[in-house]
């Protein structure tokens, strides 16, 4: 480096402040070194550094290592002060600055203020999640007078993949896939441009240097014989004709393939859906623009914000625009779920085809998303006819993300449109992957000092969570763990983060299931129990995740935490589901619970409707009571030729019939009743969300007295008090045979729920002490009882915690487990 008094600038020279040329001179000179901390890698972040000091005048450098950003400047003491204000305040579009730190800096400096090059060292910096592309790239590649002109894989500093191509940290381009293109000479020229928007964008790449597109004949239906499209330009127009034609197509995105086809197109979907084995589960959609969406929904500020920030998420939204799409594209729901171009190649593909396009998971039912080359043949081959690839390698599977708006309230230090709130409520995270992973959550006060923890999470909508340096990384969607192969991915991306961070845990925490998969991942690293294991319940952590996310203190009194879910295992060792928890890090205290009912069969009881129906009429008004009066409805005389006398032999026995209090369960029944999804369900949930699809809007403004009612009674034997749906059955076949609509039926049970909700947290108000009340579990994905339960306790003088960053279903579940384990630690042991 040059000493900064050795020679002085020429007036007008680039090192003139804003104020005009100054000398440089050892009296007025300072330095300074500034240690930037957080998502400041990849983003742009080193040239604006670079900008914003010429601008200022001042001398030194800017480098990335492994903890972030080192700055070393010298200048005038109130220059230096405007550099700090434009770093916190002006960082480039997908920064995050999570900590600035000074000290005094007396070496020698770069007189004409430069970027260095990186700097290795331990990891200590955040990777960026991939960012969707920029309204710069979309409109260079649909310019022909630009040498990217329809170039599938345009992105600078602003947008492009960075988790599913990194490899390492630093982040540069040889620690992501991109490290096998080398860079032609006009690329090169705008990479070492400071001044340029592509300045170290490790992504750049053009058609003369950079991955390359083509069409290759893939399975079922591709014409013998046909020729590989290798031109980019004509992979796409012959993968767009394709689609034209009704054929299914896999496409290679971001973090793994996508399976899609002409969504208008009745007959493609369908077909799709039978190679797929997928029978009911909607299907994901993508648009060219808002205007398309809007041919088939309504879209209100906060899921417009959703579509078109940088994380690009399927975002669902109400099918109620003057145009439809098949029945077959989201069969029995009221939703679709709509997403924009995520990259420039579906990008062009969108512009080509204009019109909506499915756009789903390129995997078999239960399995991870293909992402190996030499994977789509054998796992896709009998399913699409082509495949428009590529040869960028993806290094981590990373899956669209799904974002709901609902309830009132945005939560506490969202990030991008998440949690925003429009007039029709918060945009919440339904599954966290592409554009929100791995963004870290800060987490809230008090746990300053945190050991580092390892969460694990559950089996189901699996992520982990790892707590290091005062901050949570929530991973990427993991899936369902019941595949082999998706636990193998769990490992390696557990792996990855590990190293990324140099995370070494003083302790993992687990569900306190003894059975789940992530226990024996979480027994692996224990390293033979040299590090603790600590079992957490499973509602308990669904609050902890809800207090996390909205960045309540560790010292803050305890919540009602009101936890709606299918199922998880309960400190008593009986299964849960429909929990009122006063709760907050530490400790939990189960307060109340929906009355147990028998799971009939067990886990088949969690796939057939019916045998919940079954269970609860009899628990609620007897079977024989029900023969008595509504022998004639159709969903009884369904259940009589069903092997009944089979049921009450386990139920008599204890055998294959736990009690449970589910609210997962409870819907299931309630939907079967309606006559929705009533002998089985395709996938998870599907009962529950055919019954909220099914609920007429009008109903919902029916006189309070008209809901079903659930009353908070003492139980039989001693426990916590129990919400008990006795008057609600008997109201809802009332109902069923006074030919009451199915869609009001599904109202009133919404709103009886909600309302009872309510009316337990309020005696319980009574009894102990707590001002708020956080709602969490799967069934809170359901905007209906969210709403209704949110606005009934804000009435009786409550404050509500909903989730945004994370989600309310197990995707959140390791945050709460890792919030948990760190308080715990923290306050030494307790809990």
């Amino acid at each position: 480096m040059g000493d900064a008094t050795a020679e002085e600038p020429e007036a007008g020279s680039e090192a003139g402040s804003e104020a005009g040329p100054r000398a440089w001179s050892r009296a007025w000179m300072e330095g300074l070194e500034i240690r930037v901390r957080g998502r400041v890698q990849g983003v742009g972040f080193r040239p604006a550094v670079w900008r914003f000091a010429r601008e200022l005048g001042l001398a030194g450098e800017v480098v990335n290592d492994g903890q972030g950003v080192l700055i070393r400047a010298g200048g005038p003491a109130d220059a230096l002060a405007r550099l700090l204000a434009r770093i916190e305040h002006e960082p480039p579009p997908l920064a995050r600055v999570e900590q600035i730190e000074t000290r005094a800096f007396a070496g020698e400096l770069a007189v004409q203020f430069r970027i260095g090059a990186s700097a290795a060292g331990q990891a200590r910096t955040q990777i960026a999640p991939d960012a969707a592309t920029c309204a710069a790239c979309s409109a260079e590649i649909a310019d022909p007078a630009e040498r990217r002109y329809r170039y599938p894989f345009a992105t600078c500093t602003h947008c492009g993949p960075r988790l599913t191509i990194v490899t390492g940290i630093p982040y540069d381009r040889a620690a992501t896939t991109m490290a096998g293109f080398g860079l032609c000479e006009p690329c090169r020229r705008q990479y070492e441009d400071p001044a340029d928007r592509r300045f170290h964008a490790e992504t750049i790449a053009c058609p003369a240097c950079g991955p390359r597109a083509r069409l290759i004949p893939l399975g079922v239906g591709a014409a013998a014989g046909a020729a590989d499209a290798a031109d980019a330009a004509a992979a796409v127009d012959a993968a767009c004709d394709l689609l034209d034609r009704g054929e299914i197509v896999a496409i290679k995105g971001l973090g793994g393939y996508h399976l899609a086809c002409d969504a208008t197109r009745e007959g493609a979907v369908q077909q799709l859906r039978e190679r797929k084995h997928r029978d009911a589960k909607p299907f994901a959609l993508m648009a060219l623009d808002l205007e398309m969406i809007r041919r088939y929904c309504t879209l209100d500020a906060a899921e417009v914000a959703a579509l078109t920030g940088p994380e690009a998420p399927i975002v669902l939204l109400a099918a109620t625009g003057p145009a439809q799409l098949p029945a077959a594209v989201a069969p029995g729901l009221a939703t679709l779920g709509f997403m924009l171009p995520p990259t420039p190649l579906h990008l062009l593909i969108a512009r080509r085809l204009a019109r909506p396009l499915v756009m789903t998971s390129g995997n078999l039912g239960g399995e991870p998303q293909v992402t190996r080359d030499e994977e789509l043949a054998p796992r896709l081959g009998r399913i699409a006819s082509y495949a428009l690839v590529h040869d960028r390698p993806i290094a981590h599977r990373v899956d669209d993300s799904v974002v709901r708006v609902m309830g009132a309230m945005g939560a506490m230090g969202a990030m991008g449109a998440v949690g925003a709130t429009g007039a029709g409520g918060a945009a919440r995270l339904v599954r966290r992957a592409r554009g929100f992973a791995p963004a870290p959550v800060a987490l809230p006060p008090g746990f300053a000092g945190a050991p580092d923890v390892l969460a694990c999470g559950g089996d189901l909508k699996a992520t982990f969570c790892l707590i290091a340096r005062g901050e949570a990384v929530v991973s990427q969607h993991q899936g369902d763990l019941a595949s082999p192969a998706a636990l193998d991915d769990y490992r390696g991306s557990l792996a990855l983060y590990t190293a990324l961070h140099a995370h070494a845990p003083a302790a993992i925490a687990v569900d306190l299931h003894p059975d789940q998969r992530t226990g024996e991942i979480a027994r692996e690293r224990a390293r033979g129990g040299r590090v603790p294991i600590l079992a957490v319940q499973h509602h308990h952590a669904h609050v902890a995740a809800c207090l996390a996310d909205n960045a309540r203190p560790l010292d803050a009194p305890p919540v009602l935490g009101v936890v709606l879910d299918g199922l998880g295992l309960g400190d008593d060792g009986a299964i849960w589901g429909g929990e009122f928890l006063l709760a907050d890090y530490v400790r939990a205290e189960r307060l109340a619970a929906l009355a147990p009912v028998a799971m009939l069969g067990g886990d088949r009881a969690a796939r057939e409707p019916w045998r919940n129906l079954y269970a609860h009429l009899g628990a609620a008004l007897g079977w024989p009571t029900v023969l008595a009066r509504f022998g004639a409805l159709a969903p009884v005389r369904r259940l009589i030729g069903k092997p009944l006398a089979a049921l009450d032999a386990m139920l008599a026995r204890g055998l294959q019939a736990p009690l449970a209090s589910s609210c997962g369960r409870l819907f299931d029944a309630v939907a079967a009743a309606c006559g929705l999804a009533f002998e089985r369900q395709a996938y998870e949930g599907e009962a529950a969300m055919r019954l909220e699809a099914a609920v007429d809007p009008a109903a919902l403004g029916e006189p309070d007295e008209r809901a079903y009612s659930l009353e908070l009674a003492a139980p039989p034997e001693r426990g916590p008090p129990r919400l008990v749906p006795r008057a609600m059955w008997a109201a809802l076949l009332a109902d069923l045979a006074a030919g009451t609509p199915g869609g009001v039926i599904a109202a009133r049970f919404h709103r009886g729920l909600a309302r009872g909700i309510a009316e337990a947290a309020g005696i319980l108000r009574g009894r102990h002490s707590f001002d708020t009340v956080a709602l969490s579990g799967g069934c809170f994905q359901n905007r209906i009882l969210l709403e209704e339960c949110e606005r009934r306790l804000r009435a009786r003088g409550l404050a509500v915690l909903l989730h945004a960053r994370v989600p309310a279903n197990d995707g959140g579940l390791s945050l709460g487990q890792a919030s948990v384990a760190a308080a715990r630690l923290l306050r030494g042991g307790a809990g």
